[in-house]
């Protein structure tokens, strides 16, 4: 079905789960495409995985400095015109950072860095990434974030909120202090999904807490064909 889909997966000065997400791209039926934060082009691949770690070092604020990488103008433009595009942790900073997605990732609350398996309450199914889940489905997947608190202004809240626009929230215990237990949020046209833990540590038993996290990656592909 998706042997001939490719799936870019971009690498930032830092970025630590880059393989792993190819891996999981892999491990989803396509074929993943290495993209270089310098690169001016995305190779023709018909989806982009921003991963997660510290891009750049996280020095200035995170994502803040991957933003201007020249790969991420051409992310902004391809996602702009439907392409499926995920940001992962860091990659969730830096959509938030492109403004693709509203808000931004700040110190998590109590200031600790916190690596733990949670369980996520899937409240958007009707994405490009998140279609094999069931709305209201609980699923289990990984944090590791030092700087993974949601925020936005009340009325940005509002708007997520009433348009269906929080992807993921946080289930028994939020993590991190993020406002209204988001995790995950989308845009309105439901191609750009950013959430902060990790499904690519997700996808099989033998390496994650559950396999969970593969059903994002199988979802963008099933929703190319179907396109």
């Amino acid at each position: 079905m998706s042997a001939t889909l490719t799936v870019g997966v971009v690498t930032f000065p830092g970025s630590l789960d880059d393989r792993d997400a190819a891996r999981a791209v892999t491990a989803s039926g396509a074929t993943a495409v290495s993209l270089w934060h310098g690169d001016t082009d995305l190779k023709g691949v018909d989806a982009v995985v921003l991963p997660g770690g510290f891009s750049y070092g996280d020095y200035l604020r995170g994502g803040a400095i991957a933003r201007f990488s020249p790969v991420v103008a051409e992310v902004i433009r391809a996602a702009n015109d439907g392409m499926p595009v995920l940001g992962i942790c860091n990659g969730f900073q830096v959509l938030c950072e492109a403004h693709l997605l509203p808000g931004a990732l700040v110190r998590n609350a109590g200031l600790r860095f916190i690596c733990r398996d949670q369980q996520l309450t899937v409240e958007n199914a009707s994405t490009r990434w998140t279609s094999g889940y069931t709305e209201g489905e609980t699923i289990t997947i990984p944090v590791k974030h030092g700087e993974g608190r949601y925020v936005a202004t009340a009325d940005t809240i509002a708007e997520l909120e009433a348009e269906g626009r929080v992807a993921f929230r946080y289930q028994g215990g939020n993590p991190n202090g993020a406002l209204n237990d988001i995790a995950g949020i989308t845009n309105a046209a439901g191609n750009v999904v950013g959430l902060m833990p990790h499904p690519e540590h997700a996808i099989d038993l033998l390496t994650g807490p559950s396999a969970d996290g593969l059903t994002m990656f199988t979802s963008v592909l099933k929703s190319l064909v179907a396109a």
